[in-house]
């Protein structure tokens, strides 16, 4: 099955690499670094010293690369004789990444993760030479975890999460998958339940150390940029529509337009900044008055403006400390949710859709501590929002039962740090 898995990745090698090209019109980020997918690499991708030994990381995209932030920070004060490999497979995702760790200078090197055939993953894997490999969150590559066997890599998956929809999607390609799964060292899972449904699919040494994201800290000036927008806005109200994806902005701008000019502020943030302009479109064809982000700090004067665009990147916290109430994206229509965590640690009530697949577990505990609530469509999200905003008391009782909610989960940094130590003393041992 492997070998039938890496021809068709041969076969449709030419249409990936168009397809990249094609995305690269809208995100100039895709077409940068192309050799680094197809496995070769340049002398500067590496650090100066040729011995240097790497602790790699992958993180497909943005959620994950920020998931990893508590974890790299930890890795790289535990181990300093040792620097972060981050790969990625987003350009977005490798802009995060610049954006978080520049700060540590050389200790961080980014790259492109190469794509899954066999040759590929070998010359990435001679090129760097890392000590172990850790997989965020639900990335099992099956040619790339055989190739960290084949060259003595161990491979932890950190961050796990395995909904029952990729379970059962994933069961039905067992014969190439479950191999993949049983050959990972270790998995930290983020619940009890994701690690019962990842020994099903075939992962061993399975343990629960809970969700990263719960340990990742508000950068201090993302909080204060917020706080600001906010003072400048003299006391309006802010409900904000984080992480939306498409088709979801339609239903909230309708739901909008039938209430016409209200005493609150509508703050958008489209999950994908290739859909900026589109979304900014749909707005003004509603009939409602826009701002974009550039303006936040140009103008004085938000009583004629309906809707803000969040059209920028690595700003979400700064969109969370300006918001009285957040509603999260992905789950109003079927496509799994999104991350609610950072809503939350900074004390934000959270409303969210039916659709939370991916997050269900924790979406559920939210809710049930008292820190989330369950809306059914756009124009339920606006009467719920309406309810919270006008019933201070209900209000200050939800955003103390995020932040409760939010620091009771902390720790799993930790707890997969301990996970990790022994794959990384053994490697130092064997090397």
């Amino acid at each position: 099955m492997r070998v039938l898995y890496s021809l068709v990745w041969w076969l449709v090698l030419p249409l990936v690499l168009l397809r990249l090209w094609r995305r690269g019109r809208k995100e100039p980020g895709y077409r940068a670094h192309v050799a680094q997918r197809l496995g070769f690499y340049s002398h500067d991708a590496r650090l100066s010293d040729p011995q240097a030994r790497f602790i790699w990381v992958h993180a497909v995209s943005v959620g994950e690369t920020r998931a990893a932030e508590p974890l790299i920070d930890a890795l790289l004060q535990r181990y300093p004789q040792h620097s972060i490999l981050l790969t990625c497979m987003t350009a977005t995702g490798r802009a995060t990444g610049a954006q978080l760790y520049g700060k540590h200078g050389a200790r961080v090197v980014q790259s492109f993760l190469p794509y899954d055939t066999g040759w590929m993953c070998a010359r990435f894997l001679r090129h760097f030479r890392p000590v172990v490999c850790v997989l965020m969150e639900t990335e099992v590559w099956p040619n790339l975890i055989e190739q960290c066997r084949r060259h003595h890599v161990p491979v932890m998956l950190a961050n796990a999460r395995l909904s029952e929809r990729s379970l059962r999607r994933g069961l039905r390609f067992a014969a190439l998958l479950r191999p993949a799964a049983e050959a990972i060292d270790r998995v930290a899972a983020q619940s009890a339940a994701d690690a019962e449904r990842l020994r099903a699919f075939g992962a061993g040494h399975v343990e629960v150390t809970g969700s990263l994201k719960f340990d990742v800290q508000p950068p201090v000036e993302m909080v204060e940029r917020g706080l600001a927008w906010k003072r400048a806005l003299g006391g309006r109200k802010v409900l904000l529509c984080a992480s939306t994806r498409e088709g979801e902005e339609a239903l909230i701008l309708d739901a909008l337009a039938k209430l016409g000019q209200t005493d609150w502020l509508t703050v958008i943030v489209p999950r994908h900044p290739q859909r900026f302009d589109e979304v900014a479109g749909m707005i003004l064809a509603h009939g409602l008055r826009l701002r974009r982000r550039a303006e936040l700090e140009q103008h004085n004067d938000w009583s004629q403006v309906d809707v803000v665009l969040g059209d920028s990147m690595g700003e979400m916290f700064a969109y969370y400390a300006l918001c009285d109430v957040a509603f999260i994206g992905g789950s109003l229509l079927p496509l799994g949710g999104q991350n609610l965590i950072e809503a939350l640690s900074l004390g934000r009530p959270v409303l969210i859709g039916v659709h939370t697949f991916n997050f269900q577990r924790i979406t559920e505990d939210a809710i049930d501590a008292g820190a989330a609530l369950r809306i059914e469509n756009a124009a339920t999200l606006l009467r719920q929002w309406t309810a919270l905003v006008t019933d201070e008391e209900r209000m200050t009782r939800v955003a103390d039962a995020a932040v409760a909610f939010a620091r009771r989960h902390q720790g799993a940094t930790a707890r997969s740090l301990a996970l990790l130590a022994p794959l990384v003393n053994e490697a130092q041992v064997r090397r």
